[in-house]
């Protein structure tokens, strides 16, 4: 019998985040460790990434947008100042870990513990009974897999052959961040993040203005149909899709909204103020770090988190076939 594990405070709406915070999985008796990045940092050189260098700027961070989730903190809006900073044009795909792992031999939290979640329709139905050894209670789409990491998605039998542009995931807040290192970048700021993502517009629901699909347009991958039953892909997709398959916004980042989650720099908090501030890095201290961007998942009925100024959380420890990054550097 599946049992049911208990989570630590979220905000509403569990669907985004899977956490291993509280669940009754033990990891491996023997966890590897992985090599020190400084033992192995000349193994190979980091391949150059695309980036955009954006200058100084003050935007409106955060939203009164009346549809955001209770308790996720979106506002007040507040004006913020940045110094100049690059951010990655795309997500770091399989294609790009993969080179990290080959330099480097660094082996993620996932596989250390010997599972991470997977969205249950991922799972073939014929082997759900043989792959899921846990789900979350208040999210019980979210099954824990023995097996799922990185190089397999969704668990056992499943690989990354075909997917080396699509945005890495299973991927944790302290591997995004070994990751970051050995590249010699850093994860953005949740400040950072937000401007880059809200494209040079100003308080825009989403990166290209106001309404999802203009047209009948569809601009990201996000969730059509009815959650978490069906997924009709009207997008071209069920699952993560290429970085590169949606345009850009106006500064030219690729898959700011939707795919799948982007970690944040910053410890989780709430109760911001409406003052200005200077290049915000979060609280000092915490148990969880912000995530950004919404994922493949999301949907209007359940989930409106696909909008640059919408938070989200998580333990730094935990993954998820839904949850990657990239990364950013401070100018010069």
């Amino acid at each position: 019998m599946t049992t049911k594990p208990t989570t630590p405070a979220t905000p509403a709406k569990p669907c985004c985040a899977a956490s291993r915070a509280g669940s009754s999985i033990a990891a491996v008796s023997e966890q590897p460790s992985s090599p020190s990045l400084l033992e192995s940092e000349s193994a190979a050189v980091p391949p150059r990434r695309a980036m955009v260098q954006l200058p100084a700027a003050t935007f409106l961070m955060g939203t009164d947008y009346a549809r955001s989730n209770p308790g996720d903190g979106e506002g007040p809006v507040r004006p913020v100042s940045l110094a100049p900073f690059s951010i990655d044009v795309y997500p770091v795909t399989n294609a790009d870990f993969a080179a990290f792992v080959e330099a480097t031999g660094y082996v993620t939290e996932a596989e250390c513990f010997g599972t991470s979640f997977v969205f249950q329709g991922q799972i073939p139905d014929e082997r759900y009974e043989e792959m899921v050894e846990d789900t979350l209670a208040a999210a019980p789409w979210w099954c824990l897999v023995r097996g799922a990491c990185w190089r397999a998605p969704e668990g056992p039998g499943s690989s990354i052959d075909t997917r080396m542009t699509h945005p890495v995931v299973h991927v944790s807040w302290n591997d995004a961040m070994a990751y970051a290192a050995w590249s010699g970048a850093a994860l953005p700021t949740e400040a950072q993040w937000e401007y880059a993502a809200r494209g040079g517009l100003e308080q825009k629901l989403y990166p290209w203005g106001d309404e999802l699909a203009p047209r009948g347009r569809h601009l990201c991958n996000v969730w059509q149909g009815e959650f978490p039953a069906q997924d009709t892909g009207e997008d071209g997709f069920a699952g993560t899709s290429p970085v590169d398959a949606f345009p850009p916004n106006g500064h030219g980042l690729y898959s700011v909204t939707g795919n799948t989650w982007e970690w944040c720099a910053d410890f989780w908090s709430t109760g911001f103020s409406d003052a200005p501030s200077q290049d915000p890095q979060g609280p000092a201290h915490g148990t969880a770090r912000v995530m950004k961007g919404g994922s493949f998942l999301c949907h209007a009925s359940y989930c409106n988190r696909y909008r640059p100024a919408a938070r989200t959380m998580n333990t730094p420890d935990s993954a998820a076939s839904n949850i990657g990054f990239r990364c950013a550097r401070p100018a010069g």
